[in-house]
Order: structure tokens, then C-alpha cells, then sequence
């Protein structure tokens, strides 16, 4: 019987998979699937097929970034399509005859803010030719060749097509935090393969904090030594992944965070702290006392020397110094309670904490640029009397960036692109750096250089850190890229479920990880049910998984909102066909007929769930969200009989439903259902109960 049961959700499943594959092919066919959307695309009558013969020509300039890049590109083209190519495939023989793909570029590109990302790419039936300034951008137009790789009967071929593109922002970046969990090399090398693909150009890398210095210090040896746990990147590995990013054209801006979220640099070396020393690396999640001493001269001496030995290791000329979150709860305890601060700051007339911090960073700044550095930080370095030649990352939200091009700073936008809050994709993607409506002038616009993405690692594991990031940051590098007026949701949407495939073959894991970690969740058992409920659930938003539960360094991350994935794409389709259901005039009984599918093995998985857990304890905290899910699938399925017979029930009825909705929005296990907001839909549209509002679950 149980194999009886097993088999006949798994017939459901297919069904309702195969419905809304059918339903998507209705709409419009696509142009295409390319993720950023190029500034021009005009496509042409006919293909350029693909054969075993293809070859690739590097003309009149060639550089080793060139013609490894080429090469990889080949392998990719090699792994999608299974043809063997001939060898040599790639070459700078400039009387070659007829090659398939020619690659023309002017110059050497330099990896520096503000270098020729543009290209042109022209593809007839007679070959492809790729034109760029620089050989980065010849990079960036060998990612657009290679989503535009299509299939038939007849085989692989690229469509015919001229494009024209080029970045809207300079600055185009992703920042990942290696303090708070460390990411070991092949996962950062992984993410700069990911970078590459979607066309960003900044690995913004977060190396110390709290919880851990991550980077070999010769100079200062007890900062990895005492302040890492043992797991930091030698400077040969610095140096591997600074030049492994500089062959995609991406830089490498590092992050050393001062004067505050720094337990374990004063861990290493109490000195230097502003009061009594931490008895190791913090292991918990927020913000703490330690800080660096101002007022004491040997702080100056000790980051001078640091910083010129980071700036042997990163040869980018911006070097982040953090600066945020000194102060907390309008307070800096351990500044407010040492007595040689507090004569410190009255000796030089510095009347509270912001001002102190702004000395350090007036004092700080000549040491940056004595080591031909730029400095870089968060919003809190922007105050009253500091040069103008240094850069502000916004997280604190759209406006204090905006002031902070009013006021002549060149300034990066993270606010609304902070990942680890677990938003779903269209809430990254409508954010924009300069959105239409702002009242911003041209010469201010120009201080804008773009926009970062911050992958805090509180909670993500090398693990998971990859469905954290993808494929949701290929929707941001669009934003980043593609001209303004490209805001379409739904082709967003459409496009972002082919690139995030594509993303697989680095490497990246947001994809196969995912069954991997259900998998052992159920130690070995039928993976079904659980996929069942995972797929329409997410983490809880914003900051409230600490909130819900307190975790530390050493947490687990193996659990069920680990395994769960930001956007979940189950519950968006189901959200998304219950609109189109419900809008449509008259009833689509082919959209019907697929809800009641959906909503019945929603309904019968709780049954199959329960034994589940019995076998497995780790899904114990999400068991109430399973009979959740199964009892507002009943509603949903008693709703839509109601839609289907045009009949409408009492108004008491309707608010009976929407309060065992409301029930089931309670997160178990750190997670929440995603479809809840549709059911109350069904809800509404079959009793006399008025819509007073959504709720994005």
C-alpha cells in the first residue's frame, strides 16, 4: 500500500509539472533567454549551425585573459552540446580561413573601476564575429554567445542576431562574508565563475569581523593564528583567487573591518582594544563591545603596517575599512567607560562617539592613501569634514546614498540587495541604484557608481551559501547591467529559471544541493513528502531566524531551513496561476483542473509526512507545517469547487477559513508556508467575505 501511495503523489507531481510546463508554453514565445538583457538585441532570420569543425580566432589583439577565457568558453560549449571540437579550437592564426567564431580586440583591458566592458556580437549563417575595446569585454560578449545557444531536431545552433551592449554601472559587485562562517577556496572561485557568467566585475570580500580574521598576516601573525579557528586563506591562496578573478575580469576589494566588529583582531591583540580583552573570537550573532582604541597611538602604527601588507596581497586601489555598527543602543561601552578616551576626546574637543569615530577615520584615511589605497566604507563613515575621495556603500537605504552624492561622495548602493534576508527575487530586482522617479540631476547621477549584493554568513555554510546567492543575484546583475527600462517581472522571471541552470556547470550548487540536504534529512527514506513541503516553503524573513532561535558559530545548518530555498519557485507558480485563474474571464477549467491537482497532493502529504518523521527527528519541528499545508489545501480544494460552480458561501464561512489561515502563517522550525496568500484568494472569490489586503506568504 505504501508503494501504492508513494507512486500515485508521484503521478500527481508529474501531472501538475507537466500542466504548468504546458501553461507557460502558451504565452508569447520568447525572443530570447539572456540574463543581463543587452542594451540592443535585434535578432534576424536563420541560425549559425554548430559542428564538430567550430573553431575560435583571436585576432589582432591576444592576451592570456583572452585566450583562457576562449578555452572556457569552448569546455562550456563542449559540456552542454557533447560535440568533440578539433584541437587546437582556439588560435591566433590571422590568416585562419573562415573560423567559426572570430574575436576582435583592440587592446588589453585593464581590471580597474570604470574599463571598456563593451562589446558588439554579430551572428549570420556564415560565422560569428565578436568585437570589443578590451579583451574584458570580449569576455563579457563570450557570456552573451553562450546563453544564446539553442537546440532542434537538427541539432545546436546560435540564432542570427546583432547586439550592441554595454554596462549602465561601473561598479557592479557581490560581497561575500568569509568572517562570520568561512568559504573555503573552491567556493569563492566558484562564485567568481557564477560572477563572470552574469557579468559582474567586484568580488567585495569580507575578511574579519567578530567571529574570525580570515586572512595570514606575516606581519601580525596571532591575528589568523588566535583570531581564526585555524581556518583563514594563506596569502598564496589570496593571491591564487586575486588572479583567479583578474582572468574573468572581476576585482578583488577587500574588507577589514574597523574600528568596531573587531573581537577577534583585539582577541589577538588586546593592546590595541578600548577595554578589557575578550576571552576569544565571539561566537555569537550581532554587535559587541570590543573596539579599537582611538586615542592610543600604537593603533595607528598597527594598521599602517597591516594595511601596507594587505596591499601587496590586493592590488585593486579600494580597500574597504567597515566602519559600521560602532556604535549600539546610541552607545560605544567600551569608549563611554575608559577613562583615558574620555580625557582624550575632551583634550581635543570631540563631544560623543561619532565624533571620535570621525577622528579615527581622519586618521585613518592619510594611511590608506600613503598605501596608494582608496578608502571605502559603510554609511557610517559619511560625516561632517571628510575628504571627498572617499567612497560610501549604502546599506542603510536608497536616500543616504543619494545624500551622499548631494554632498560629493561617490557612493555604491546595497540597501534592498541584502540576500541573507531571504527576499524573494522581484523585491531585489525593482530596486535600482537610480530609480526613475528620483529626483536626481545628471551630474549627481554620475557620483553613483552602482550597486552591491552582501551575502552576510551568519547563516550559510559552504553548503548552502550557493542557494543563498543563486539565482536570485543573477536578477540583481541585470539591475546592475541592462538598461533601466528593463523591469519586466514575470520575463525576469521566465529567463532567471534558464541562467540558473546554466550557473550549474561552475560548479555552483544552489541546484544539486538541495535534494542532496533532504536527502539526509531523511536518512535514506523517500525523499518525496519532504520535497513535497519544503518546496512550497521558505527561511523566515529579515533578521527574525536569530529572533526565533538564538544560534552561534557552531550551529548546526543542516536543518530544514537550510535545506529551504529564498523565492520558492513551487509556491511562486501556484501563486501565479491562481491569479491568472481568478482573472480570467470565462473560467479556465484547465488551470482549475491543475490547482485541484496541486492542492490534492498537498493534502494527502501529511499522512505520508508523519511516518516520515517517526524514521527521522530533524523533521519533528516542521511536522505542525506539514498538517498546515494539508489543512489549507483542504480549504483551497472546498474554495475552488465553490469558484467552479459559481456559487458563493456565507460570509461566516469565509472568515472561519481565513482564520485557520491565519493559524497556519505561525512559522514551525524557522520556516513559513508560501502559498497562504493564494488560498485566502480562493477564499475570497468564493464566499462574501471583502479582500482587505495581501500578504506575500
Amino acid at each position: 500500500m505504501q508503494i501504492f501511495l508513494n507512486g500515485k503523489r508521484a503521478a500527481l507531481l508529474c501531472i501538475v509539472a507537466l500542466s504548468w510546463t504546458i501553461l507557460a508554453a502558451r504565452q508569447t514565445e520568447p525572443t530570447h533567454s539572456l540574463m543581463p538583457v543587452p542594451a540592443q538585441v535585434r535578432f534576424t532570420n536563420g541560425t549559425f549551425r554548430l559542428t564538430e569543425s567550430f573553431t575560435i580566432v583571436i585576432r589582432r589583439t591576444s592576451t592570456s585573459r583572452l585566450e583562457a577565457g576562449m578555452q572556457r568558453a569552448l569546455q562550456r560549449l563542449a559540456g552542454r552540446t557533447g560535440l568533440f571540437f578539433s584541437r587546437p579550437a582556439v588560435s591566433q592564426n590571422q590568416n585562419a580561413d573562415k573560423p567559426a567564431l572570430s574575436v576582435m580586440v583592440k587592446q588589453p583591458g585593464e581590471v580597474k573601476l570604470g574599463e571598456d566592458e563593451s562589446y558588439t556580437l554579430t551572428v549570420d549563417a556564415r560565422g560569428i564575429l565578436l568585437a570589443a575595446q578590451t579583451d574584458i569585454g570580449a569576455l563579457r560578449g563570450v557570456e552573451t554567445l553562450l546563453q544564446l545557444l539553442s537546440a532542434d531536431k537538427d541539432g545546436y545552433y546560435f540564432p542570427c542576431v546583432r547586439i550592441v551592449d554595454e554596462p549602465r554601472f561601473p561598479w557592479r559587485g557581490l560581497m561575500i562574508d568569509a568572517a562570520r562562517h568561512f568559504m573555503p577556496v573552491d567556493v569563492i572561485k566558484r562564485n567568481l565563475d557564477g560572477m563572470a557568467a552574469v557579468k559582474l566585475n567586484v568580488l567585495h570580500w569580507h575578511l574579519s569581523d567578530d567571529q574570525g580574521f580570515r586572512v595570514e598576516s606575516i606581519v601580525y601573525p596571532k591575528l589568523h593564528e588566535r583570531g581564526s579557528d585555524g581556518m583563514y586563506y594563506t596569502q598564496a591562496q589570496i593571491r591564487e583567487i586575486v588572479e583567479y578573478a583578474d582572468e574573468r575580469g572581476i576585482r578583488v576589494v577587500p574588507e577589514f573591518d574597523v574600528p568596531g566588529h573587531t573581537t577577534a583582531l583585539v582577541y589577538a591583540y588586546p593592546e590595541l582594544g578600548s577595554g578589557p580583552p575578550p576571552d576569544g573570537i565571539e561566537r555569537k550573532w550581532g554587535v559587541f563591545d570590543p573596539v579599537l582604541n582611538p586615542a592610543n597611538e600604537s593603533t595607528y602604527e598597527f594598521l599602517d603596517r597591516f594595511i601596507g601588507e594587505m596591499a601587496t596581497l590586493f592590488p585593486d586601489p579600494y580597500f574597504h575599512i567597515g566602519g559600521d555598527e560602532v556604535e549600539h543602543g546610541g552607545k560605544v561601552k567600551h569608549w563611554d567607560t575608559n577613562p583615558e578616551i574620555q580625557s582624550f576626546m575632551k583634550r581635543n574637543e570631540l563631544e560623543n562617539n561619532k565624533d571620535l569615530q570621525r577622528y579615527f577615520n581622519e586618521r585613518l584615511l592619510p594611511i590608506v592613501k600613503k598605501h596608494k589605497r582608496i578608502m571605502i566604507g559603510w554609511d557610517e563613515i559619511l560625516q561632517d569634514n571628510m575628504p571627498k575621495d572617499i567612497v560610501i556603500q549604502s546599506w542603510r537605504g536608497r536616500e543616504s546614498m543619494m545624500q551622499a552624492a548631494r554632498q560629493g561622495f561617490q557612493s555604491i548602493l546595497s540597501s534592498r540587495y541584502y540576500i541573507d534576508l531571504i527576499q524573494p527575487t522581484d523585491y531585489h530586482y525593482l530596486n535600482d541604484s537610480i530609480p526613475p522617479d528620483a529626483n536626481f540631476p545628471p551630474e549627481l547621477q554620475k557620483m553613483v557608481l552602482g550597486g552591491e549584493t552582501t551575502m552576510w554568513a551568519e547563516f550559510v555554510s559552504w553548503e548552502t551559501v550557493d542557494s543563498r546567492i543563486w539565482p536570485r543575484t543573477a536578477a540583481i546583475a541585470e539591475r546592475f547591467w541592462s538598461p533601466q527600462n528593463v523591469r519586466d517581472i514575470d520575463d525576469m522571471y521566465r529567463r532567471l529559471n534558464v541562467i540558473s541552470l546554466q550557473l550549474e556547470e561552475h560548479g555552483l550548487t544552489h541546484e544539486k544541493n538541495y535534494e542532496m540536504m533532504l536527502r539526509r534529512l531523511v536518512n535514506g527514506n523517500d525523499v518525496s513528502a519532504l520535497k513535497t513541503l519544503v518546496d512550497v516553503i521558505e527561511p523566515v524573513k529579515g533578521y527574525n531566524r536569530n529572533n526565533l532561535r538564538e544560534h552561534t558559530s557552531l550551529s548546526p545548518l543542516t536543518r530544514v531551513i537550510d535545506a529551504a530555498r529564498p523565492d520558492a519557485r513551487v509556491a511562486r507558480n501556484f501563486r501565479t496561476v491562481v491569479d491568472r485563474l481568478l482573472t480570467n474571464t470565462p473560467l479556465d477549467l484547465q488551470i482549475l483542473a491543475e490547482l485541484r491537482t496541486q492542492l490534492t497532493v498537498w493534502e494527502q502529504n501529511h499522512a505520508v509526512f508523519e511516518q516520515l518523521a517517526e524514521r527521522s527527528p530533524a523533521l519533528r519541528e516542521v511536522l505542525q507545517l506539514s498538517d498546515d499545508l494539508s489543512a489549507v489545501a483542504r480549504i483551497g480544494l472546498a474554495a475552488l469547487s465553490l469558484v467552479e460552480n459559481e456559487k458563493q458561501e456565507t460570509d461566516e464561512w469565509g472568515k472561519e477559513q481565513l482564520e485557520l489561515i491565519k493559524l497556519a502563517r505561525a512559522p514551525r522550525g524557522q520556516v513559513e508556508l508560501m502559498v497562504l496568500s493564494a488560498i485566502e484568494k480562493l477564499v475570497y472569490a468564493a464566499s462574501e467575505v471583502q479582500p482587505s489586503g495581501t500578504k506575500n506568504k
